[in-house]
């Protein structure tokens, strides 16, 4: 221990006492919960102080030490165990057994982003990366019905699954809005899906919009010979109109395969998230992360990363949850954050800002579990006929400004094909519209796939060449 933080050891009160342990002998032994922040102190207090403040808030304490403290409470209490001063970070491990035995995502994040981000003793503080022990895994649901699923559904295997967002996102009528499925279902694509703000507008009455979708599928099916997928926005003013929505979709005649379920889950919350998870195991839960620029944004100082918003969609059961575009895209994002977040929910086993994250349940070094990581690695399906060894997948999707031009510099990026792309005005302002730029996202996708530039792609495909005309490379 360095004579500095020596120093800061020395400064703390008894109370704070009780919420550091900086020689904790294994922290990675089971029994908690690993974080790590950035902390930057905002009152009077050292930065040691400002941490054990901030485990004592987080888990057992208050800003008092208080008479009612049995021995087994202060066995619950999180411990700031690792300090970099140079670097602003702060480790903590919470004892995992403080959150609610029932599986409970939002529990979890009420204790460790909740109260603390509005302490006044910080004025910076954010959640950089978690770690879940395996012994914790076995509490959390995981996604159910995964990327895998639908590739098997759709036939589609190498090559990303190619979707789109509905443009206006706000003001067709639920007709005009299913003219738009499938016109970009009949020049090829995969995937439609809702924009986040889709609800039950008095223009495109939510039961008329999910009929005509099933009609415009169905049409669509019939002449391209391919299935397709439609992921309808279920969040709701409360539970049984979710519910009802959910039922509706079920009831309306889609295949199995052939629709999600999509929650804006930080705007819905982590309940909706859950509870359509255990309702409905075998369907899509398309997780949109509206809001949460809030948080993760890396300006922002107070808050938490994207990887650790999308690991804990994965660990609540999200099939996909949006993942950034990497700086290809509109939205605020850098390779560092975004695909790192990406890999950190679709592998097995990942490498995060900090910790290594195993998403296995037996022990790492079984054969087993060694032999599962090797075949995620190398892209193969895994965890079909052996669930109970693994955490399945969550599956990045990928939306914000990318169209035909920006997707293989996206898939350079991020390294991989095992993506959703949902492209909006990338299809939409096709110069011929919505068909002709499904058929040039398409034609750019095999111009991808065979190795070829997709400005000599385009001089025999006609709307990969006016897409190349109209939008930019950057």
């Amino acid at each position: 221990m360095s004579s500095k933080i020596e120093e800061l050891v020395q400064s703390l009160n008894p109370k704070q006492q009780g919420y550091v342990n900086l020689e904790l002998p294994d922290p990675t032994n089971g029994e908690y919960l690993l974080t790590v922040f950035r902390l930057v102190p905002g009152g009077e207090m050292n930065m040691l102080q400002a941490a054990a403040e901030i485990a004592a808030e987080s888990s057992t304490g208050t800003n008092f030490r208080v008479n009612t403290e049995t021995k087994f409470s202060k066995v619950m209490n999180a411990l700031v165990y690792q300090m970099d001063l140079e670097r602003e970070l702060v480790w903590i491990a919470y004892p995992w057994r403080l959150f609610d035995r029932g599986g409970n995502v939002q529990n979890i994040l009420t204790y460790i982003v909740g109260n603390v981000l509005g302490m006044k003793e910080i004025s910076a503080l954010k959640l950089l990366d978690v770690w879940f022990p395996p012994s914790m895994l076995e509490q959390y649901d995981g996604p159910g019905f995964t990327v895998d699923d639908m590739r098997s559904y759709l036939g589609v295997y190498d090559r990303p699954i190619l979707g789109t967002i509905v443009k206006p996102k706000m003001g067709l009528t639920s007709a005009e809005y299913a003219e738009v499925c499938y016109d970009f279902w009949a020049g090829g694509g995969d995937f439609v899906k809702n924009d986040e703000p889709q609800a039950n507008q008095d223009f495109c009455p939510y039961d008329k919009m999910v009929k005509h979708v099933k009609e415009a599928m169905d049409k669509a099916v019939k002449e391209t010979g391919k299935k397709k997928v439609h992921s309808f926005n279920v969040s709701a003013p409360d539970f049984d109109t979710m519910i009802e929505r959910c039922e509706m979709i079920r009831n309306a005649g889609f295949e199995p395969g052939s629709y999600a379920f999509l929650i804006d889950g930080i705007t819905a919350g982590w309940m909706a998230v859950q509870t359509i998870r255990r309702r409905y195991p075998d369907v899509f839960l398309h997780f949109h992360r509206a809001a949460h620029g809030a948080f993760t944004r890396p300006e922002n100082p107070i808050g938490f990363s994207v990887l650790v918003l999308s690991k804990f969609a994965r660990l609540a059961g999200a099939s996909g949850i949006h993942t950034g575009t990497a700086g290809v895209g509109k939205m605020k994002g850098t390779p560092e954050e975004d695909v790192v977040a990406a890999h950190g929910i679709q592998y097995l086993s990942s490498h995060g800002h900090f910790f290594d994250q195993s998403w296995a349940k037996i022990m790492e070094t079984d054969k087993d579990a060694i032999e599962l990581v090797n075949e995620d690695i190398a892209h193969h399906v895994i965890l079909e006929k052996d669930s109970w060894r693994g955490m399945k997948k969550c599956c990045p999707i990928v939306s914000g400004g990318l169209n035909p031009v920006r997707l293989k510099p996206f898939i350079d990026v991020m390294g991989n094909v095992d993506f959703i792309t949902t492209m909006g005005s990338g299809v939409h302002a096709h110069p011929e519209g919505t068909r002709s730029g499904a058929k040039a996202l398409i034609q750019a996708c095999d111009a991808y796939l065979q190795g070829i530039d997709i400005k000599d792609y385009a001089k025999n495909h006609r709307e990969l060449e006016q897409a190349i005309e109209f939008f930019p490379e950057k």
